[in-house]
C-alpha cells in the first residue's frame, strides 16, 4: 500500500512539475491580451513607434476575429497598404488553434537621414525620412520615434533635386550610409547629390566642416579610402577642409590654414 501511495505522490509531483514548466514557457513568450472569450493575442512591436504599430495590431486582430483566416488578414494588409500607413516594414503573424492565441511580430526600419528634395531653379521643396531599407517615410515617423525616445541622435541631411529621386539612387545612398563605420557615420552632417548625379559628403570633424567630393560612381570603394583618410588625420590631429575622391586613383586632400 505504501508503494502505491508513493507512486501516486510521484505521479502528482510530475504533473505539477509539467504544469510549472508549461507556465514558464508560456510566460516567457510575453503577456497576452484578451480580445474576446475565444481569442487572445500577443504582440511584439519591435523598434516600431507604439501608437501606429499598436493600431495596426488591433486592426489585424479584428480582421482575424471576423474571418479566422490568416490569408484574409495578409490580403487586407496588402490591399489597404497597412505597412505604409503604420510604418511597419516587416511582420509575422501566427495563430495557435490550441491556445487560441494570435502572435503578432512587427518591426520598423531605422531612420538614416532627413531628405530635402528640391526642384531646380525653384524654392519649392519637400521633406521625407530615408530609412534603412531605402524607402522614404513621412517626417511624422521621426517625430513619433522621438516622442517615445526610440530615436535620440540627430539625423544627417540628404539634399537632392526631385528629378534624381530614383529607386537605385535611394538604395545606393542608403547602402553608403549603412556601410559607414559608427565613428565615421557619427561625423556625417550632409549628403548632396547635384543635377549631374555627383555626390558630395559634408563631415563635421571637431565642429569643423570637411567637404568630400565622391564623384559619379565607385562610392563604396571610395568610402573605404575616405574612412582611412579621416582615421589617419584624426591620429595626426589634423582636419582636412577638402577631400577630393572624384578620381579614385588620385586622392587630393587640402587643409584650411585657419584651423
Amino acid at each position: 500500500m505504501a508503494f502505491f501511495k508513493n507512486k501516486t505522490f510521484i505521479t502528482i509531483a510530475i504533473v505539477v512539475a509539467i504544469l510549472v514548466l508549461t507556465n514558464i514557457v508560456v510566460s516567457s513568450l510575453g503577456p497576452t491580451e484578451q480580445f474576446n472569450a475565444d481569442l487572445s493575442y500577443r504582440s511584439n512591436l519591435g523598434k516600431c513607434p507604439t501608437r501606429p504599430a499598436g493600431t495596426m495590431a488591433l486592426q489585424v486582430v479584428k480582421t482575424f476575429e471576423q474571418t479566422h483566416s490568416l490569408r484574409d488578414v495578409k490580403l487586407k494588409i496588402v490591399s489597404e497598404k497597412w505597412s505604409d500607413k503604420y510604418f511597419v516594414s516587416d511582420y509575422k503573424i501566427k495563430y495557435d488553434p490550441f491556445s487560441k492565441v494570435l502572435d503578432l511580430n512587427f518591426n520598423c526600419p531605422e531612420p538614416l537621414m532627413k531628405v530635402q528634395i528640391y526642384r531646380k531653379d525653384s524654392a519649392e521643396s519637400y521633406e521625407a525620412i530615408l530609412v534603412d531599407n531605402g524607402q522614404l517615410f513621412d517626417p511624422t515617423y521621426e517625430a513619433l520615434l522621438r516622442s517615445e525616445k526610440k530615436l535620440t541622435h540627430d539625423l544627417p541631411y540628404l539634399s537632392m533635386p526631385v528629378g534624381e529621386m530614383e529607386d537605385k539612387i535611394q538604395i545606393d545612398v542608403t547602402n553608403l550610409v549603412k556601410e559607414m563605420r559608427p565613428g565615421l557615420r557619427s561625423k556625417l552632417s550632409e549628403v548632396i547629390l547635384n543635377d549631374n548625379k555627383e555626390l558630395t559628403i559634408i563631415l563635421s570633424i571637431n565642429g569643423h566642416p570637411s567637404s568630400v567630393f565622391m564623384g559619379l560612381d565607385e562610392w563604396s570603394d571610395k568610402l573605404v579610402k575616405l574612412d582611412k583618410i579621416v582615421n589617419y588625420m584624426e591620429l595626426k590631429e589634423k582636419i582636412p577642409a577638402i577631400i577630393n575622391l572624384t578620381n579614385s586613383k588620385k586622392v587630393v586632400v587640402k587643409f584650411n590654414d585657419k584651423f
